[in-house]
């Protein structure tokens, strides 16, 4: 018996380490394939793009917000993996009548290391799971260091989620946390992903890749409502994806900080 409490503190029991595995999540799809579980994982949703292989190749079974209950029934799964905010609740509800349902709930870098921790146990990969653990947590003090020390350090961003309405990423997500883990503050002083107040003249605007892809294009739009900012395009996934991709962001980070000082 192999038993894990969830991050949303449910108590998960598998009578064996799984071998069909559905993920609803990007980022935790990625993560499962970070482990090596190429043969198990037999279902993803239709944003879990990486690996572009698994994307190409394994069953989708939906989207994050609207996942198709008999395809996942039909891949017989002994275990889903989902998210607090990405999966809806009714969804959820109805996959728990299928297989168990190991939800995460990520607001900060240490929920994600708990969460690689957990499904690393929970799939049999503990010693995979130690190993990205180790490299974030590493990655992330060299960020600390280079971030207090660098001149962009204390300046003010605002983190575009959306275009028209113009949401973006407030307080209590994980976007805000690494925010501050390069040693920027979040102008948005509203909690989760409010309407952008166009009274805030932070000194960056960032404009994520996703969920709403922004482009060059509409660059020029956001200049004329923020004059005082620059405008700058981010990876979305780098400030997002709460799995094995955390590896590589300290690295990106460092690299868009010295970015921002370029004229």
């Amino acid at each position: 018996m192999i038993e894990s409490i969830d991050q949303l503190h449910s108590t998960i029991r598998l009578v064996s380490t799984p071998r069909r595995i559905v993920s609803l999540v990007p980022s935790q799809s990625q993560l499962l394939h970070a482990f090596g579980l190429e043969n198990e994982v037999v279902g993803i949703t239709k944003f879990c793009i990486s690996p572009d292989e698994w994307f190409q190749t394994k069953t989708r079974v939906g989207g994050t917000k609207s996942v198709h209950l008999a395809k996942v029934r039909a891949l017989k799964p002994d275990l889903i993996i989902g998210n607090k905010e990405e999966n809806t609740k009714e969804d959820i509800e109805a996959l728990r009548t299928i297989a168990p349902v190991w939800m995460s709930d990520i607001y900060n870098l240490e929920d994600a290391l708990n969460m690689i921790g957990s499904l690393g146990h929970l799939v049999g990969k503990v010693n995979e799971a130690a190993f990205i653990q180790n490299q974030i947590r590493t990655a992330f003090e060299g960020l600390h260091d280079f971030a207090r020390s660098h001149p962009t350090l204390g300046k003010s961003v605002l983190y575009f989620i959306w275009n028209d309405p113009d949401f973006v990423a407030g307080k209590s997500t994980f976007i805000d946390a690494l925010l501050t883990a390069c040693g920027l503050v979040n102008a948005c002083n509203e909690d989760r992903y409010p309407e952008a107040n166009p009274s805030i003249q932070p000194d960056f605007i960032f404009l994520s890749s996703e969920p709403f892809p922004f482009e060059e294009k509409h660059i020029e739009r956001f200049q004329d409502q923020y004059p005082l900012s620059k405008i700058v395009l981010v990876d979305g996934e780098m400030f997002s994806w709460y799995g094995s991709k955390l590896m590589e962001a300290p690295n990106y980070f460092q690299a868009l900080l010295k970015s921002l000082l370029d004229d």
